[in-house]
């Protein structure tokens, strides 16, 4: 039998190999529905944070059937003790993914999609430096990719002074959004070591949904009386990038490596920038490009240094 690290890098290397179709596929349309997800946002005539509670509670109430029956048995053993821990970390996971979607949703209505969704693309640096904190010091491509999208952030940032103080506020809570998502997958790994993707991200998208409830609540955010186009980009939200990108990626890690996922990821900038200009006529402001590339450029070099550190460990006994 095959060790957890071997099956990692046996998986690593079809990276060199082209995938199958289906695959191919796969990644096509899950890239596209991520990329939609910013342009939805701005396009939708209601509060950002009503948009977001919308998005979780839907999906949930599609994953609620399911972890009923199948996930039964995992259900059961969170709430009478077996799994009870990893419950716990689906719940913070859950919280963090509200301050998430109550930085970067915002953050897309207050500004350019195309620069909100370059910054929350930093997710990885964000995770590189949690695992620094942990004392995973990450390698020296790693330290040179977050260096640079630590420039092409603040280049991008800056350019955004020019234009308005909303536009700044917009580049701050887009970051907050970046940060947040990190420690996000960060207890999403937890909680995933025993539970499977149905129960964790329905015990997650409820905690979420239930919190933006209160917030929305609290701060009078309408949650009703949208027109039908504001509607159905609700609903589009839900099955896109909610529902079908991510399970999408989670099919294509069946078939190709962790490393060309994760950068493929990265093409949702550029979508979400030219679904932006096509559909809401959002033209990139020309002065942040530059910052944006050279974001985008150090986000693929921290992927690629903490692919190449994990292939360098040892097998493990």
């Amino acid at each position: 039998m095959r060790s957890p690290r071997q099956v990692t890098n046996a998986r690593e290397g079809r990276s060199a190999v082209l995938p199958p179709p289906a695959t191919v596929l796969a990644l096509v349309v899950a890239v596209l529905a991520v990329s939609s997800s910013g342009p939805l946002i701005a396009f939708a005539a209601a509060p950002a944070l009503a948009i977001a509670f919308w998005r979780n509670a839907l999906a949930t109430a599609v994953l609620t059937p399911v972890a009923l029956t199948s996930k039964r048995a995992e259900v059961t053993g969170i709430i009478r003790g077996p799994l009870r821990r990893e419950g716990i970390f689906c719940v913070l996971a859950g919280i963090t993914l509200a301050v998430h979607f109550s930085t970067w949703m915002p953050a897309v209505q207050l500004g350019s999609v195309a620069t909100a969704t370059a910054l929350v693309a930093t997710q990885p640096v964000w995770q590189g430096l949690i695992a620094a904190a942990q004392g995973r010091r990450p390698s020296a491509a790693g330290w040179l990719g977050i260096g640079l999208a630590v420039a092409g952030a603040a280049w991008a940032t800056g350019a955004d002074i020019g234009v308005s103080g909303q536009a700044v506020l917009a580049d701050v809570l887009a970051l907050l959004g970046a940060m947040a998502a990190a420690v996000y997958t960060a207890l999403g790994e937890r909680a995933r070591v025993s539970l499977s993707t149905t129960t964790y991200t329905w015990i997650c998208y409820g905690t979420c949904g239930a919190i933006l409830l209160v917030v929305c609540l609290a701060s009078g955010s309408s949650l009703s009386g949208y027109d039908a186009h504001t509607w159905a980009a609700i609903l589009a939200l839900v099955a896109g990038a909610q529902l079908l990108g991510h399970s999408m990626f989670n099919y294509a890690l069946q078939h190709t490596s962790a490393t060309a996922v994760s950068v493929l990821i990265l093409l949702e900038v550029p979508g979400a920038a030219l679904l932006a200009w096509w559909w809401l006529g959002q033209e990139p402001r020309q002065g942040s490009l530059p910052g944006l590339a050279l974001l985008l450029a150090g986000v693929a070099v921290v992927i690629f240094g903490a692919a190449r550190a994990g292939k360098s460990e040892p097998a493990p006994s």
